[in-house]
């Protein structure tokens, strides 16, 4: 009697290989995407980055470059104008921080409260970011910041019985002006942000907090600001990257400088290191000397933010 063989599940044989094949072209034109992202960062990013730290190690003069080691460090280092640049690029996070990071908070915290034209107002908050920054600021220095009664903050002090400022024209009030227009230009981005982490805290917890007689002061310092702890974290940290690099309100506001030197930040100085004087060596350890400043703080929160979590 003859044994009888089932045949192969070719079926079955033929949907696996043509699982594995899909798989195999899934994953081949996921790291086609992924190269791409690579190649684009490597030549964008990295090398600048990689020749900029070489850059700061050579002289070129005449077409011909050297390697001077130190030397370009110790030159910036001792240009007084090195340290009137970090003064003033440290002045400017400072208030940056006490007046456009608390800002935009206290903002949405308000507009979390509105029941009516939300997105109205979200629009309004935001309307400023859409404008191209340049024009912006020269709206604030021809507009806002003229020194004459003419201009619009002249005139409200005018109004409400205070002395006039020179604005820009002042050098103790180049630095404040510079962060009132920062703040206003770009508060709007971080108010949503505000908004988006406000609106999944559970009401649960502002109730409880209110049954025990909590005002809306200790409702906001024993809730809010607890639940949004990691955002008002990382944005501080954004926050302080951002205003670190100081550049297009002191070129257009100030006209570079400012009076006395009170505008002219670290950012401002690679430029004038780079295009006004032809030091590109000189402006590449400018730059990489910012990279190490801002590569500690970034280091120093991720330090303080693993602690706080553990």
């Amino acid at each position: 009697m003859a044994l009888l063989t089932a045949p192969a599940p070719a079926p079955v044989a033929e949907a696996g290989v043509l699982k594995k094949r899909r798989k195999l072209h899934d994953d081949l034109t996921g790291h086609g995407f992924l190269i791409g992202a690579v190649i684009c960062f490597a030549v964008f990013m990295w090398y600048p980055m990689i020749r900029g730290l070489v850059m700061s190690f050579q002289r070129t003069r005449r077409g011909v470059t050297t390697w001077v080691g130190w030397d370009n460090y110790v030159r910036i280092i001792d240009d007084p104008s090195f340290w009137i640049a970090w003064r003033n690029t440290f002045t400017f996070t400072g208030l940056a921080l006490v007046l456009g990071f608390a800002l935009p908070f206290v903002v949405a915290i308000v507009l979390n409260e509105f029941r009516h034209a939300k997105g109205y107002l979200r629009i309004l908050v935001y309307l400023p970011v859409m404008l191209p920054p340049a024009s912006a600021l020269y709206l604030f220095k021809f507009y806002a910041y003229d020194p004459s009664e003419a201009g619009l903050f002249n005139a409200l002090l005018t109004a409400v019985g205070l002395p006039t400022s020179e604005w820009m024209q002042s050098p103790a009030m180049t630095m404040p002006a510079m962060v009132i227009a920062s703040t206003w230009m770009n508060m709007g981005g971080a108010v949503l942000i505000y908004l988006a982490a406000l609106q999944n805290i559970p009401g649960e917890l502002y109730e409880a907090a209110e049954l025990d007689g909590a005002g809306i002061l200790k409702r906001i310092w024993h809730v809010t600001v607890p639940q949004t702890r990691l955002i008002l974290a990382l944005l501080a940290m954004m926050q302080i990257v951002a205003t670190m690099q100081l550049f297009i309100e002191p070129l257009i506001l100030a006209n570079g400088a400012g009076t006395q030197d009170s505008a002219t930040s670290v950012a401002y100085l690679i430029y004038q290191h780079g295009f006004f004087q032809n030091d590109l060596n000189g402006a590449a350890a400018l730059g990489v000397i910012m990279l190490v400043v801002l590569a500690a703080f970034s280091a120093i929160y991720l330090r303080l933010s693993t602690r706080g979590d553990s």
